[in-house]
């Protein structure tokens, strides 16, 4: 007989050992696409070929690969094995970045580019972190890897200057390349294999549900905001580094710029994250937030012949952004039926990278044909219909998934115990899904009586 899960037990040494290895090989990877972010226009024009779309192509490009192959990396994680599409991604990774650092001319950085967005593994990291972690920690295990996306996302923006200013963007892809083989030592000889590989709901795709997902209104909203604020991200970044340069700061200095805006945006965020889930004004901050987006993009369109007016303009910039990227899969959590989360995360994340290849590639058609503010003007608009969007978004039930394992219980018995789970104070719904051995939960945290549902669980392990 397995233990029952104790739903107020701690991380596992071994599940922190492979949630935090597995974080870490994320935040690599991400760490080296998006170094390149803040630097490649201003170097990318000592490239032979080099031109305004294809510079905003090079910057994206990794978003197209990444979108068409994530899905089919998970799906083949499954049928091949985690690691082994894991470490073929990496090395995928690895020599895109090769490609780039040894190209004199746009076109190969774009190969580069596009083989650095070919090693999708996002997909397969997730199905392999929900093997190696128990039900109840599952979506713990997820928040960490979220975090440390978000702080790659920050360093990467910050180091970026810093080490093309040494070596230029050569330098930026040979790191990248390192940090990669890198990766590969730590999934051959740090994470944890294993014990067993199965399709995991809440974490993976399931394609057969792929229709139910692209049906529902709600979560469609969700996915055009991340389509809209990673094209705004990469269209603005197209011109941003240039500007900065143009108005007097050296490309080396200008993480002084990055550095200050992005810290002290995301602490100017933690208050209305906190307004938003525990005081649940979920709806008002983020539609707030879109509205901050559309504002910053009309100073960056008025003042963007000004390193003061370009630096605030960025700060209310990364504070929109920020608190989109930390509510936005948030609320894709509280909107998905339990077992359909990986389905709606898997369209949710190609959305994001459609976003970003569209971005990159329309900010450089825009700024080669009418200029750096027309640019920011497209950014407004977008951000605009995107405003539209959320204004007529339902307000999130404010619910958190939690899984439970049914290994223990047998099969004329599961219905009995789905009834005794339902009727637990703060357990909204209950999805059982048989051939996992898991029971699906949305509960509402500041009601849920932690202390019945252990209760019920312990009773129902020792009952078989």
């Amino acid at each position: 007989m397995t233990q029952m899960q104790d739903i107020t037990s701690p991380m596992s040494s071994l599940e922190r050992r492979a949630t935090l290895s597995l974080s870490s090989i994320y935040a690599l990877r991400m760490l080296g696409l998006f170094m390149i972010l803040p630097v490649l226009s201003l170097f990318a024009e000592t490239l032979e070929g080099s031109t305004p779309l294809l510079i905003g192509l090079a910057i994206s490009i990794y978003g197209l690969t990444q979108a068409i192959l994530q899905i089919p990396f998970g799906l083949m994680s499954d049928r091949f094995g985690r690691k082994k599409i894991i470490v073929i991604g990496l090395l995928l990774f690895a020599s895109g970045s090769i490609v780039a650092a040894l190209s004199t001319t746009i076109y190969g950085v774009l190969i580069g580019r596009a083989l650095q967005g070919s090693g999708a593994i996002a997909a397969a990291i997730m199905a392999l972190v929900a093997d190696l972690t128990d039900e109840v920690h599952r979506t713990k295990a997820m928040a960490m890897i979220g975090a440390s996306i978000g702080v790659s996302f920050g360093v990467a923006m910050t180091i970026g200057p810093i080490i093309a200013g040494f070596s230029g963007i050569q330098g930026i892809f040979w790191l990248t390349a390192i940090m990669s083989f890198l990766a590969v030592f730590v999934v051959l000889f740090v994470v944890p294999n294993p014990v067993k590989t199965k399709v995991h709901r809440d974490a993976e795709v399931d394609t057969a549900q792929f229709s139910k997902v692209l049906k529902d209104k709600d979560l469609l909203r969700l996915d055009y905001g991340i389509f809209i604020l990673h094209l705004i991200l990469t269209a603005t970044f197209v011109i941003v580094p240039l500007l900065i340069r143009d108005a007097g700061l050296a490309s080396a200095e200008h993480w002084k710029v990055y550095l200050p805006v992005l810290t002290t945006s995301m602490a100017m965020i933690i208050p209305f994250v906190i307004l938003a889930e525990k005081k649940r004004k979920m709806k008002a901050v983020f539609v707030s937030a879109v509205f901050t987006l559309v504002l910053a993009d009309v100073g960056l369109f008025y003042f963007n012949d000004s390193l003061y007016g370009l630096i605030a303009c960025l700060w209310v910039f990364f504070c929109g952004f920020n608190l989109l990227e930390a509510t936005l899969p948030s609320l894709i959590s509280k909107t998905a039926p339990g077992n359909l989360k990986g389905t709606a995360m898997g369209a949710y994340s190609s959305s994001q990278f459609f976003g970003a290849f569209l971005g990159g590639t329309t900010g450089g058609w825009i700024y080669g044909e009418y200029g750096a503010s027309y640019v920011f003007l497209f950014c407004a608009v977008a951000a605009s219909t995107w405003l539209l969007v959320a204004l007529f978004m339902n307000p999130p039930k404010y619910l958190a998934n939690l899984l439970v394992s049914t290994e223990d219980i047998t099969a004329d018995k599961l219905d009995d115990f789905l009834a005794d789970i339902v009727a637990v104070v703060g357990v909204a719904s209950a999805d059982l899904q048989a051939s996992e051995n898991v029971v699906y939960l949305k509960v509402d945290n500041s009601q849920l009586d932690k202390d019945k549902l252990q209760y019920l669980l312990t009773q129902w392990s020792g009952s078989v």
